[in-house]
């Protein structure tokens, strides 16, 4: 019989390394005394070192995983500045579909940093468009071809539309 562990699901692996960056920013955040953008930029890369040095993830990942928590951020922002609310409003009810780590950890992020989430929401008033396979935080999506809609229950990769295939989607929530 043999020791050997089963290979492990690489989408599974980004979507866990997806949390652990996150966790480790959202941890870093709260230590921090200058809560700014530059300084959330510099806690992601510093994150992302972590994970290379722990050879998680490859250089490669380590950039799409750091450019996707921007992106998440930034989007998140800006979702909640359309709907008028504050983070602390979303995760209201919502939290049942977040591990509850993740959902403490969003949390802590938000406190008395209200100044630097405005400049996040108001950075771009252009949705972006999210593509099959990226790695993103839990939420509601729409194919941009169909208006099919598809849920993450937790971080992971996009999947296909599996109505029409296509592989374009906007966010629809953070839930």
């Amino acid at each position: 019989m043999s020791d050997q562990k089963a290979p492990r699901d690489p989408v599974e692996v980004l979507g866990q390394a997806y949390e652990k960056l996150f966790e480790t920013v959202a941890e870093e955040w709260k230590k921090v005394e200058e809560k700014t953008e530059p300084v959330l930029h510099e806690l992601i890369l510093k994150a992302k070192e972590k994970l290379l040095a722990a050879e998680e993830i490859t250089e490669e990942q380590g950039e799409r995983l750091a450019e996707y928590l921007e992106r998440d951020l930034q989007d998140m922002g800006r979702h909640l500045a359309e709907e008028g609310r504050e983070l602390k409003d979303w995760l209201g009810f919502e939290t049942a579909l977040l591990e509850d780590y993740f959902a403490d950890l969003l949390l802590s992020v938000a406190d008395k940093t209200e100044v630097e989430w405005l400049k996040l929401k108001l950075q771009s008033t252009e949705r972006p468009t999210y593509h099959t396979g990226e790695v993103a935080m839990p939420g509601t999506f729409e194919c941009v071809k169909c208006g099919e809609r598809i849920h993450l229950h937790k971080a992971g990769h996009i999947p296909p539309c599996p109505k029409c295939h296509h592989t374009e989607f906007k966010r629809l929530s953070y839930d």
